[in-house]
């Protein structure tokens, strides 16, 4: 296992906590929770050892997109390939924006 840290740019922290997806599943799990104002800290588990690159390159494609609100990002994930990493963390990002949009459980 691989333990991987990442920071980014933000603005102001995220108002909740967020989980989508199942590690167990053979697919990958990230978890939100709101971070300190300015920062985002992304900390990858990864079972393949040596994909640090790919991670950063992904995770910078998905941050440089567009101003986030600050988290503390977890993900834990089982092999999973960049397009699951970048289909599971719109997922997470579009249950915060529900949230905040008042959609939850709509």
């Amino acid at each position: 296992m691989e333990q991987l840290r990442f920071e980014y740019e933000a603005g102001a922290p995220a108002r909740r906590h967020v989980l989508v997806g199942v590690v167990g599943s053979g697919d990958l799990e990230v978890m939100i929770e709101p971070g300190e104002p300015g920062r985002t800290t992304v900390h990858v588990t990864t079972s393949i050892d040596g994909y640090g690159r790919v991670w950063d390159a992904q995770l910078n494609r998905v941050f440089s997109a567009e101003p986030r609100a600050a988290m503390r990002i977890r993900i834990h994930d089982f092999g999973a390939t960049p397009g699951v990493v970048g289909m599971r963390l719109a997922e997470a990002f579009e249950a915060l924006d529900d949230a905040l949009d008042g959609k939850e459980g709509a």
